[in-house]
């Protein structure tokens, strides 16, 4: 067993692997019984000559492979989302650009599961930004994507949220907005923990009330609404407004906390899946829908709890900062040779919070390679002083 000396409470102690790997198996989706999207990040280019807080720069191999892993994991790539910078690293030109080569990509293979963002991230939030002008924003991503032949996710607009009055003016854009979207969209209500400028998103602060005004959009356009996907971090809520949704209208967990229950259901319904933490956990997710998918709900629970604890720490408050855990896993499983992100944010967590993360990540069973996970480990502890 590999021992590595770590962080932990202001001393540095040894800390013994004991994690045994989930097996990385191909599986075919339609042996799972819930739709479950991964929301897959970017991998940044560090050779590149740019000034990485300004421009982004992207390992665009790197990062088509990472989605073709997904793919044969059986899980759907939820494309340019929040875990992949959007808004907040990526700009809407390169997402744009990550948008079509991923499509690219999909279109090669026969059973590839693809949604891509749309929202108004091109606009900077301020007085002069007019409903019509945010409409305007929406509509110009929404064509790109379907030019491209993608589904839509209809992402949450800062810039909505800065412009609206109350809620009518959310229930405007959203009805003109689904009259002319060519297939059912998946819609985003992407929680102000995730990012405080979405902070009142609905036309109200109190999430009830806000999820009324949601529902009233939801329902009169069930038609054009594939599910809603909620990052609230509140399973109660989740539930709640589950149970309210039209038949047909699919509720898509958000929730990092607690998507092993959620996804697992009860005797009222269920949610299925587009989370962040996926793409972190993709291996153990994978066998585990398919455990489910043999209604071995015991099996499902055994591989998808352990990786809960390790979930609640990638997206301790503050909760924007989640996609530094997500990319640090991606490097110590060898999924890319660097520890390196776009916009620099490989610098929103501490030594002493990536030490816990892979404490939880053994625990879990999704380090891949204990030994190469081990000594990359080391690396980045001697880069902090720690040897």
């Amino acid at each position: 067993m590999t021992t590595i000396n770590l962080p932990l409470d202001g001393k540095i102690a040894p800390y013994t692997l004991t994690g045994t790997p989930i097996a990385l198996v191909k599986r075919d989706a339609k042996a799972f019984p819930r739709i479950a999207f991964a929301a897959a990040h970017v991998v940044a280019d560090p050779l590149a000559d740019n000034d990485p807080w300004l421009t982004p720069a992207i390992d665009w191999e790197r990062t088509l492979a990472f989605r073709h892993r997904l793919w044969d994991l059986g899980l759907g790539v939820a494309e340019a989302m929040d875990t992949a910078q959007r808004g907040m690293g990526l700009g809407w030109p390169e997402a744009r650009d990550l948008i079509r080569r991923a499509l690219g990509e999909a279109a090669g293979r026969k059973d590839a599961l693809i949604a891509c963002g749309a929202g108004t991230d091109h606009l900077t939030p301020g007085p002069d930004v007019t409903i019509d002008t945010i409409l305007r924003a929406y509509e110009e991503q929404i064509e790109t994507v379907e030019a491209a032949g993608g589904r839509i996710i209809l992402m949450a607009s800062r810039a909505l949220a800065a412009a609206a009055k109350g809620p009518d003016d959310y229930v405007n854009v959203y009805d003109r907005i689904l009259r002319q979207v060519k297939e059912p969209v998946i819609i985003h209500w992407l929680g102000e923990m995730f990012d405080p400028a979405l902070e009142g998103y609905w036309g109200n602060s109190d999430h009830i009330e806000a999820m009324s005004t949601c529902l009233e959009v939801i329902e009169a356009h069930a038609d054009k609404v594939d599910g809603i996907k909620i990052s609230l971090l509140s399973k109660e809520k989740e539930v709640a407004m589950r149970r309210r949704l039209p038949k047909g209208v699919r509720m898509y967990t958000g929730d990092d906390f607690n998507y092993a229950e959620l996804i697992a259901g009860d005797e009222e319904g269920h949610s299925d899946a587009l989370l962040g933490i996926f793409d972190a956990i993709a291996p153990a997710a994978s066998a585990a829908l398919e455990a489910l998918g043999r209604k071995s709900n015991l099996e499902f629970f055994d591989l998808l709890e352990p990786t809960v604890p390790l979930s609640r720490h990638i997206f301790k408050a503050p909760t924007r900062f989640y996609k530094t855990g997500v990319v640090f896993l991606a490097y110590l499983n060898g999924l890319q040779d660097h520890f390196v992100m776009v916009g620099g944010q490989q610098s929103t967590r501490s030594l002493t919070h990536l030490a816990e993360l892979f404490r939880l990540a053994d625990k879990a069973r999704v380090l891949a390679d204990p030994e190469l996970a081990a000594s990359r480990m080391r690396h980045v502890l001697a880069v902090h002083g720690v040897n």
